[in-house]
């Protein structure tokens, strides 16, 4: 009986050993992961997950990495080996990656870890020299610590990952650059429809509009389609549409919002009544690009004017359509007139001081996911390619024509990326008024956008927001030392933050700069069938400063009531279908000023009576089209302050929480909600909330005596326990 027992447990053990070894089997085979972190932050993203599992072309990630480094890069090394190990559970059959042994250093006897070094350095992968300690010495060593994708011929290079933050941003972002480049049109499984719609009924009217080149506009149409076409693997399709002939074309092409032109009889009754319509239209799945082949201008003393799209320019203008709607290097749009902030604002060449206001870390960041596209509305109108727009810090007013433009970018259901001012800093002129250390003067600003945004149902104060929670700076010691409290630079915390929308959830504070408080209607809001979403706010302790703007810090006092202290709304996010400015109203139309060699030259063809054109009375031909007077789903964020985009504000490198919150609004402003979460999923900067007064003193109180009474409590506690313990046992014997 007691040796079937015994071997009973030799058998139980030897089950239970055979299962331990393959549980930790599995362990090293298989890779699994409970993430319980907040963020989900040692789990890729969506996004991550998306573009690894999207690839149609092979794609190969060699890694090295020195083995057995010292805490913390042996750390990154494991993290990296689990990053990638998750990207392909994810990922299609195109994606791998291999990790190169590149130790021992450079001297060492192993060949393949030679080899692997010249490998690595024909990939403008070099070592780098970390510190180490052993034995109580600090010394100095060489690692190679980066990584390499090749995509096809191109390659992308993260030449050294000294830490984990913003890797899996960093690797998931370069994948997606080289994705977009190669694999993005050969895995179009259908082609993109180029429909020309040109009525032929134009031809009778186009040589008394000046456009003698009408006619061939089909031929050279095409030609830029075949030749657009065959750098792009032949995805393209050319169609040419008649709608004078079909009735169905015609309202097709209303449809698509394309130009329509109305005239009466025109030349004593030589044209007969017609209309016809002109545009190009760009399709594919249910994305479309409307790009226009004919402008309407209004010339002072001569009246309209109508000019043809330069033929020139239409293959960078397919090109970039054609990128829009399958996402190849998307585009966003800088508006440059009005006197805005100056992209280039600082020096490349770095031979002179860089202005206050440069914009170089805003360029640099925003170039790493986006072409910046340069808008002036004096010369140009805002390409259809374009998802977003920035408007930041106009000083100059736009005119109706300018503001028309805007207004039907955003019915288009595009997005609008407003950072106004409410005031012009004008700084002293004289090198008097400097010696007198006269201030600047702020004068209100009066652009025009704010009849647009009061129409939405948004409007921004003539006022700076001021706040007691604000940026300390710290005085030199041959100023007294100490801090001083800027008011007009409000610290943001994380309880005025609203952290509902995906792209602000782990935005924990900002730093704000002359910013102006917005104002919202929300009757109008409700009229326009729009949901207005508010980021962020001032504290409770903010007050306005309005009329006279004066912003030296020592003059500066907060008020002395509380009732003059709340808490004010700082940005905004607007979505829906908004309804346009203009509608009901004369569209305006471009106001041209004719120079005078244009004048002279327009002249010396009249006298000529062989080159004479025909006579006919323009204004009679009326515009119907590239008008929508109701906006498809669009989205405007507004900031009352351009200086969030200043190079003082935004560090270089992208990570602090005011650079992770503009470039999220630039991705949620051009529908890349997923890139924005997996941004910020890793930002560290998480500030301990605020105690009042009673709760620290309660704490102080609760640490010096409260614990030592504890104490005492539970001693006597225990006492009297065993005391209780030692009678009962007396009572048991003495029984």
């Amino acid at each position: 009986m007691t040796r079937n027992k015994l071997s009973g447990n030799y058998i139980k053990f030897f089950i239970y050993l055979i299962a331990v070894i393959l549980i930790n089997v599995a362990g090293i085979t298989l890779f699994f992961r409970l993430d319980l972190t907040r963020n989900n932050v040692y789990s890729i993203s969506e996004a991550s997950r998306q573009v690894v599992s999207t690839l149609s072309e092979p794609l190969s990630i060699n890694v090295f990495f020195t083995k057995n480094l010292p805490a913390p890069h042996n750390q990154t090394e494991r993290y990296l080996r689990d990053l990638l190990q998750e990207y392909a559970i994810y990922a299609n059959k195109y994606f791998n990656y291999r990790f190169y042994d590149v130790s021992p250093e450079e001297g060492g006897t192993d060949q393949a870890a030679k080899e692997n070094q010249e490998l690595a350095a024909n990939y403008g992968i070099q070592p780098v020299q970390i510190q180490v300690i052993e034995k109580d010495e600090v010394k100095f060593q060489k690692a190679y610590m980066g990584l390499v994708l090749i995509h096809g011929d191109l390659i992308e290079r993260i030449p050294t990952i000294t830490s984990t933050d913003g890797l899996e941003y960093e690797l998931t972002t370069a994948i997606r650059k080289l994705n977009n480049k190669i694999s993005a049109l050969l895995r179009l499984p259908e082609k993109i429809h180029v429909r020309l719609f040109l009525s032929s009924s134009l031809k009778a009217v186009a040589p008394y509009m000046r456009l003698n080149d009408l006619p061939a506009l089909p031929r050279e149409i095409e030609a830029v389609v075949e030749k657009v076409n065959k750098k792009n693997y032949g995805k393209l399709e050319f169609e040419y549409l008649d709608p004078s002939t079909d009735e169905h074309l015609q309202e097709e092409a209303k449809k698509y919002n394309i130009l329509n032109l109305k005239w009466p009889a025109l030349s004593g009754g030589k044209i007969e009544p017609g209309e016809g319509v002109i545009g190009l239209v760009m399709a594919y799945g249910k994305k479309v690009a409307e790009i226009p082949l004919m402008h309407v201008l209004q010339i002072p003393l001569i009246g309209k004017h109508y000019e043809l799209v330069n033929p020139n320019d239409m293959e960078e203008i397919i090109s970039e359509s054609l990128e829009s709607l399958i996402d190849i290097n998307q585009n966003i749009g800088y508006l440059t007139s009005q006197e805005t902030l100056d992209l280039w604002g600082g020096s490349p060449s770095g031979m002179e001081p860089q202005k206050d206001d440069a914009l170089t870390n805003f360029r640099t960041l925003t170039s790493q996911n986006y072409t910046i596209k340069e808008i002036d509305l004096k010369e140009d109108s805002i390409p259809e390619s374009l998802n977003c727009l920035i408007v930041a810090g106009p000083k100059k007013s736009f005119t109706e024509y300018e503001l028309f433009q805007i207004d039907q970018f955003l019915m288009g259901g595009k997005n609008l990326a407003l950072f106004l001012d409410a005031f012009d800093e004008v700084m002293p002129q004289t090198q008097q008024s400097f010696s007198m250390n006269q201030p600047p003067r702020y004068v209100p600003l009066e652009t025009g956008l704010d009849k647009l945004l009061a129409h939405y149902g948004i409007r921004m104060k003539k006022s700076y927001v001021l706040d007691e929670n604000c940026y300390k700076q710290r005085l030199p010691a041959q100023f007294g030392g100490g801090e001083r409290a800027i008011y007009f630079a409000p610290v943001i915390k994380s309880e005025f933050i609203n952290s509902d929308p995906g792209f602000m959830k782990n935005i924990k504070g900002l730093v704000a700069m002359k910013i102006s408080a917005l104002d919202l209607d929300k009757e109008q809001i409700k009229k326009n069938g729009l949901h207005a979403e508010k980021l962020f706010s001032s504290s409770e302790s903010s007050w306005e400063m309005s009329g006279r703007i004066n912003l030296n810090p020592m003059m500066i006092r907060p008020p002395q009531s509380s009732d003059e202290l709340k808490s004010y709304p700082l940005a905004y996010v607007l979505e829906g279908e908004f309804p346009s400015y203009f509608a009901g109203k004369p569209i305006p139309e471009k106001e041209v000023k004719e120079s005078a060699e244009e004048s002279a030259s327009e002249k010396k063809e009249e006298t000529k009576p062989a080159e004479k054109k025909p006579d006919a009375d323009l204004s009679k031909i009326e515009r119907e089209g590239q008008f929508l007077p109701k906006g498809k789903a669009g989205k405007i964020f507004l900031i009352g302050s351009s200086e969030m985009l200043k190079d003082n504000m935004l560090d270089e490198k992208g990570r602090s929480p005011n650079a992770v919150f503009i470039m999220n609004v630039l991705d949620f402003m051009n529908n890349r909600e997923d890139i924005a979460v997996m941004r910020s999923k890793e930002q560290q900067f998480n500030p301990l909330a605020d105690t009042g007064a009673g709760t620290r003193t309660f704490v102080k109180s609760f640490n010096i005596a409260g614990l030592p009474v504890l104490v005492v409590l539970f001693g006597l506690l225990t006492w009297f326990r065993r005391a209780s313990r030692k009678k009962r046992i007396q009572m048991m014997f003495e029984k």
